[in-house]
């Protein structure tokens, strides 16, 4: 049970994809190849180890990530069915001639939503990737740009897809370690009852059984999913995803050097191990706070009601070094005098994280209901006494 006390919470937790102050800070492995990484906590978004995590790289086959979660999309709206038929067009099959990843469709053969997702996740089909965006968006070209719509929506800042899968363009394409590793963890948070498709070790279609490429669904029990990807350019990329007890954290590994894919393969892999073993030996993750639950009230002058309940918007997640949740403390300030109307939902403060003298992070304290403004007798009273007082 976490105490409360008039100005200061005995609680603590990041901003989404903020990294973790110095005082918290627990060095990584130090001898990894990755040119890029990042370990994310997928619940509360900190940032728990990085090397050059904002660093433009092309996506390679991670790209692929990026295309599930639209399909997701449609299917969890209700605008497609895992068992609708798509058929293949000559653009889709000519798509999977060109890489060395293919799901082996045909041109003209009608190949289910859910057979098609299974080839582009598990076997990684350049050809299924450009059949779903044709069902989905008319034109892989349409597709593409809902791709990069719901990039700057999951605040991708670092990343420009120019196709649904991956392979080199002539166009600049690039993302990030820290991107990548957004759109991993918003998968997995927005689509579990799709996520699973990513722990399947392989698929067969038409008669051609393939298996995942991620080495860590054989290796790491705790690892249910993730995505690899490579060109030359690109190097050897993974990013994934693991769950131990509560927690669920992120990796992405990318830029890794080999020089043969058995050896890449197993790199990434490693490295990826590496850095989950580390994470999860290091860190602890708390759900502290439920949305909506009262952390304070603030006084309200002029309303209808004389004080109002302040609490955060969505649930407050704690990513902090083991053993030292009890140390972290938060110091609620408001930021004005709050005047009647009140609206719901509106930021009248913040929660300042702090550990010895360090600021970590703050979020802001949104009013949990509205007031509105109060009769004349109580605009009079409280206008007064302001007057005296201020």
């Amino acid at each position: 049970m976490i105490q409360r006390v008039s100005v200061f919470l005995l609680l603590f937790a990041l901003l989404p994809g903020v990294a973790l102050g110095s005082a918290l800070r627990v060095s990584p492995p130090s001898d990894l190849n990755a040119r890029n990484y990042v370990v994310m906590d997928a619940q509360s978004g900190a940032i728990l180890a990085e090397r050059e995590g904002d660093q433009r790289v092309e996506p390679a086959s991670l790209t692929k990530i990026m295309t599930a979660y639209m399909v997701f999309r449609e299917l969890q709206e209700g605008k497609l069915s895992l068992d609708e038929e798509v058929e293949v067009s000559e653009r889709a099959w000519r798509t999977g001639m060109r890489g060395a990843s293919r799901m082996f469709i045909e041109v003209g053969r009608k190949v289910t939503v859910e057979d098609l997702l299974r080839g582009m996740i598990v076997q990684s089909g350049n050809d299924a990737c450009v059949a779903l965006a044709e069902r989905v968006a008319g034109t892989e070209g349409a597709f593409v740009d809902l791709m990069n719509a719901q990039a700057r929506a999951l605040g991708m800042h670092d990343t420009r897809f120019q196709n649904s899968h991956g392979l080199p363009s002539e166009a600049d394409q690039y993302t990030s370690a820290r991107d990548i590793s957004t759109l991993m963890q918003a998968l997995v948070n927005d689509f579990p009852e799709y996520y699973g498709y990513y722990a399947e070790r392989s698929f067969t279609y038409n008669g051609i059984s393939q298996s995942n490429r991620n080495l860590l669904l054989w290796r790491d029990d705790s690892v249910d999913g993730g995505k690899t990807g490579w060109t030359s350019s690109a190097g050897y990329n993974l990013v994934s995803s693991a769950k131990r007890d509560d927690m669920r954290l992120v990796v992405a590994v990318m830029g890794i050097e080999a020089s043969s894919h058995e050896q890449g393969g197993r790199m990434r892999a490693n490295e990826s191990q590496a850095l989950y073993n580390w994470a999860f030996r290091q860190f602890e993750t708390h759900r502290v706070y439920e949305a909506g639950e009262p952390l304070t009230e603030a006084r309200v002058w002029k309303g209808e009601a004389k004080s109002v309940p302040l609490g955060l918007t969505e649930p407050f997640y704690v990513s902090i070094p083991r053993g030292g949740y009890e140390q972290m403390q938060a110091q609620t300030e408001m930021d004005r005098l709050l005047e009647a109307p009140i609206q719901q939902g509106a930021g009248y403060g913040e929660l300042k994280l702090v550990l010895g003298d360090e600021v970590v992070a703050t979020r802001p304290l949104v009013a949990l209901e509205a007031v509105e403004e109060g009769g004349l007798v109580r605009q009079l009273m409280d206008g007064a006494w302001l007057w005296i007082r201020y």
